[in-house]
């Protein structure tokens, strides 16, 4: 019996064996009319072909390449506009604005409350500010 699924043809091979007990419940009239063993192999089939999938990425997840890019990564996390993000900041909504057009630098201050409140590393903020 199959434990863990090691390879996308080792998937496939499983599908098709679950394929074959959903056309059998199906024929049936219902998943009661498989056998209690065949039942049990279907939920354990079902089990790690699930594990499989939960292991694959959904799609490659961009990373900020700019400081910017990575402001606008924590607000859309944290789910925060602009003018909040000031706030939470300390600092005014103009200041900001600034920063994020690319008009003002980000001074020390600033990239200290960049990393205690935003949890944006050090490295980040000086290889990217």
């Amino acid at each position: 019996m199959v434990y863990k699924i090691n390879t996308e043809a080792e998937y496939g091979q499983v599908m098709e064996e679950i394929e074959t007990y959903l056309r059998q419940a199906t024929s049936g009239g219902g998943f009661h009319s498989l056998a209690p063993e065949d039942r049990d192999k279907l939920q354990h089939l079902s089990r790690i072909a699930e594990a499989w999938e939960d292991g694959i990425p959904l799609m490659p997840i961009r990373q900020p390449q700019t400081l910017v890019e990575m402001i606008e990564l924590k607000m859309y996390e944290r789910k925060l506009k602009q003018k909040e993000l000031a706030a939470l900041l300390e600092i005014s909504p103009t200041r900001l604005s600034e920063v994020m057009q690319g008009k003002r630098k980000v001074n020390i201050d600033l990239a200290k409350r960049l990393y205690k409140i935003l949890k944006i590393s050090p490295e980040f903020i000086l290889e990217t500010a």
